[in-house]
């Protein structure tokens, strides 16, 4: 099956806090916001979001079926990846901006936006917030996509968020398994 099936199907039923609507819409267009507060240092947080992305990003969100296969490279340049068992692969964005525990920004347009004529620019904000971080995310889309927004702009909204709600889980127990 597919990432877009797969996701398309997982995502039209997954609902947690830590989603919000779609921020803006338009023809041209989409904005996705989400935030959390992470019980973790800013550098902590950092660090999972990295380094240890095939531990909490959800599977099924991959074209592989395993998360294990992502990759960040945190440096201008740098890949959010994913090999293939096949010997392939797929990138996911490219990072454009790194500044380690404060900002990680990439661009690229994620699974089933690839095929069309898409840009994205994805913001990981972490703020320190008290004894814990506010870990802020942004995703900017625009440009064709037939058919419109409408339908697909809430169904990345939904992934973007769960994999955030993802994040926070893994950062505060280990496990990235949203609670029901």
């Amino acid at each position: 099956m597919s990432w877009c099936t797969v996701s398309t199907a997982a995502l039209m039923c997954f609902v947690t806090a830590a989603y919000a609507e779609v921020a803006d819409m338009s023809s041209s267009g989409f904005l996705s916001k989400h935030e959390v507060t992470v019980n973790a240092t800013p550098a902590n947080a950092y660090k999972a979001f990295v380094d240890e992305v095939g531990a909490w990003w959800n599977p099924a969100h991959t074209y592989s079926n395993d998360a294990r296969n992502l990759s960040i490279d945190a440096r201008p340049g740098g890949c959010f990846c994913e090999t293939l068992p096949s010997g392939g692969g797929v990138q996911h964005m490219s990072v454009v901006y790194a500044s380690p525990g404060q900002v990680l920004r990439m661009m690229g347009a994620l699974g089933p936006l690839q095929s069309s004529g898409l840009a994205g620019s994805m913001t990981w904000k972490l703020n320190p917030a008290a004894s814990a971080t506010k870990i802020e995310l942004s995703y900017s889309v625009g440009g064709y996509m037939q058919g419109g927004f409408e339908k697909i702009a809430p169904a990345v909204d939904r992934v973007v968020g769960e994999q955030l709600g993802r994040l926070k889980t893994f950062i505060e127990t280990g496990k990235p398994v949203l609670p029901k």
